[in-house]
């Protein structure tokens, strides 16, 4: 699948068939993350993946009972070296994050982003150091739904060209 068919078709999925993700594909989608760009090419990710059926059901309850996310075949948590990059360090983990969203799309399997969850509660369970910052959750797995797309704006509302209020000509 290309990258803006991957895009069409992404979802955020938050019922999972209970099925594990062959390692093959499960190393496609972490490197996907590893490729992303960030500020001044440091790289400031770290990510934890956790596939053990309790460790995902304490991250679940972690991020406010979502239990949903322990279903998944996998986990992923992103977290971020805030001193390597103060300024940009969530924004440049978000960006390796939806680089693994869309190649877990491409691959056929679905992903919803987490940021709601109690950070401490998380670092607390998988022993992530002071020093880092959970950024979010990515339970990625096989889908057990098939929600259509939610509706999205026109082009006229959000684009503008070389001033805002200007029409986009295209």
């Amino acid at each position: 699948m290309d990258v803006l068919k991957a895009i069409e078709a992404r979802r955020s999925i938050r019922k999972y068939k209970s099925a594990s993700i062959p390692g093959g594909d499960l190393r496609k989608i972490v490197e996907a993350a590893r490729l992303a760009p960030s500020a001044g090419n440091r790289q400031p990710w770290r990510f934890i993946v956790a596939r053990d059926s309790e460790l995902k059901r304490r991250i679940a309850e972690a991020a406010r009972e979502q239990m949903f996310i322990a279903d998944a075949g996998a986990v992923v948590v992103a977290m971020a070296d805030a001193e390597a990059s103060p300024r940009w360090f969530e924004k440049d983990t978000m960006i390796a994050v939806e680089h693994m969203v869309l190649a877990a799309t491409s691959l056929g399997y679905g992903t919803c982003w987490i940021g709601a969850f109690t950070e401490e509660e998380v670092k607390r369970i998988l022993g992530i150091p002071e020093g880092l910052r959970v950024v979010a959750l990515l339970p990625v797995g096989v889908p057990d739904e098939s929600p259509g797309p939610k509706p999205r704006r026109p082009l006229d509302e959000i684009f503008h060209g070389e001033k805002y209020g200007k029409k986009l000509e295209l």
